[in-house]
């Protein structure tokens, strides 16, 4: 794990897990105790901290896009495209991150 933090597609690969969890944490934790315990609490405290790791998710894949001098048709749009979709960024890390060779 901590191999990847020394490179910018192995930290991006880390923010993809970490944006995926936190929305696990909020659909399936937060939302269902806020709805069924009457108690919005944890979607207070976890939905910011997941809205702040999808907005750093898309601005770091910018970066490691360029860094990296991805081609945006083959590579860069599937990836942005991952962090709208539920869970996508699981998919996006598994088939494409995965294979990206780091520089």
């Amino acid at each position: 794990m901590l191999t990847h933090l020394k490179t910018n597609l192995g930290r991006l690969r880390l923010l993809a897990l970490l944006e995926g969890l936190s929305l696990i944490a909020l659909v399936f934790i937060a939302m269902p105790v806020k709805y069924m315990g009457s108690d919005p609490t944890l979607v207070k405290v976890i939905g910011p901290i997941h809205g702040v790791l999808f907005i750093l998710f898309v601005l770091y894949t910018i970066n490691v896009s360029i860094e990296e001098n991805w081609q945006f048709l083959r590579t860069t749009w599937k990836v942005l495209l991952a962090s709208i979709i539920p869970f996508g960024t699981f998919y996006v890390d598994k088939t494409i991150l995965s294979r990206q060779k780091e520089v």
